[in-house]
């Protein structure tokens, strides 16, 4: 891989350098944020809680894609909601592995299976409020409104609910496919969503991360950015009292609590979300796989041959992980 000496070629256009200044080095020595004291039993608190709750999954349509059974479900959140995914099977024969894949911030409008094994089933989430299976249901759609629902009350933030929704996605999926071991594939906002709902859920075997937000709130708040982070920070600029709020829901925090292996594809450039905070949560990772991107949330020279090896590469993790269980 190469990695350019400087940014300004590949975009000249950019409103900032979104390397914040940093180097690999320096990324790698950017600490987690402790977890504070009561997290771990606020999270196992919520996983219990959801543990009671009936995902009561449904069928609304079958279709078949790139010779797989492709079902759009509606299943139960956390909190009762009722939310839409799709949930693609094998034709035929048994599954070895269940993949819960989520996505970014601008939700999910099809399903993306490049990083499910031919021999995986597999639940696309789409977070709720966010398009276009649940746009609008459960929180409000606009993404400046979206990250901010909530963060008065660590029992409604909104990034709690979705990573809480995640436990039920799960349970949908094995309710269609059957007791599998899960693995866990997120970008940007999944990876964050991913990295807090993660150590909770013993079926879990690995994830990979790419690209992951909402790690390390202290430096994300301290930097301007073009993703979901830069409306955190104005809102904690003028509601101070909200940063106590965001210490329940920082994937970096969470992240030193996992125990299973997790690849983390951190981009050492991305102008959404601050490199410093990716590589937070790679950095506090107990069972590491990573991989170094030049850039994220961005088209650079080469960007599509490095995100093709990355995939691969992702699906050698899972495999990896698979066999060692």
């Amino acid at each position: 891989m190469t990695f350019p000496s400087s940014y300004d070629a590949w975009f000249p256009d950019a409103a900032f350098d979104a390397s914040y200044g940093h180097t690999l080095e320096t990324l790698r020595a950017v600490a987690p944020i402790a977890p504070p004291e009561g997290f771990a039993e606020r999270w196992m608190r919520w996983r219990d809680e959801a543990r009671q709750v009936d995902a009561a999954a449904v069928v609304l349509s079958v279709d078949t894609v790139a010779g797989r059974r492709v079902s759009v479900i509606e299943y139960s959140g956390a909190d009762g909601v009722r939310l839409r995914a799709w949930v693609v099977e094998p034709v035929s024969g048994a599954a070895r592995v269940g993949v819960v894949h989520s996505h970014g911030y601008g939700g999910r409008d099809a399903i993306d299976l490049a990083r499910v094994p031919d021999d995986a089933a597999a639940i696309f989430p789409v977070a709720r409020g966010l398009p276009t299976l649940n746009a609008g249901v459960g929180a409000p759609e606009p993404r400046d409104e979206h990250v901010l629902a909530g963060i008065d009350d660590p029992e409604r933030y909104v990034l709690g609910l979705c990573a809480r929704d995640l436990w039920l996605a799960g349970d949908a999926l094995i309710t269609s496919a059957g007791d599998l071991p899960l693995y866990y594939v997120g970008e940007s906002f999944g990876g964050g969503i991913g990295s807090l709902a993660l150590p909770w859920d013993d079926r879990y075997i690995g994830a990979t991360l790419i690209v992951p937000s909402f790690g390390q709130y202290d430096e994300r708040l301290a930097v301007p950015c073009l993703g979901s982070g830069e409306v955190v920070r104005a809102h904690v600029a003028t509601h101070p009292e909200a940063r106590e709020v965001l210490r329940w829901f920082d994937a970096s925090s969470s992240m030193t609590l996992a125990r299973v292996p997790v690849r983390v594809e951190a981009a050492l450039w991305d102008p959404y979300v601050p490199p410093q905070g990716q590589f937070a949560v790679a950095n506090a990772a107990n069972m590491l796989d990573l991989e170094v991107l030049p850039a994220g949330h961005a088209d650079y020279p080469g960007s599509d041959d490095i995100g093709a090896a990355a995939i691969r590469r992702g699906r050698a993790h899972l495999e990896r992980v698979l066999e060692a269980r």
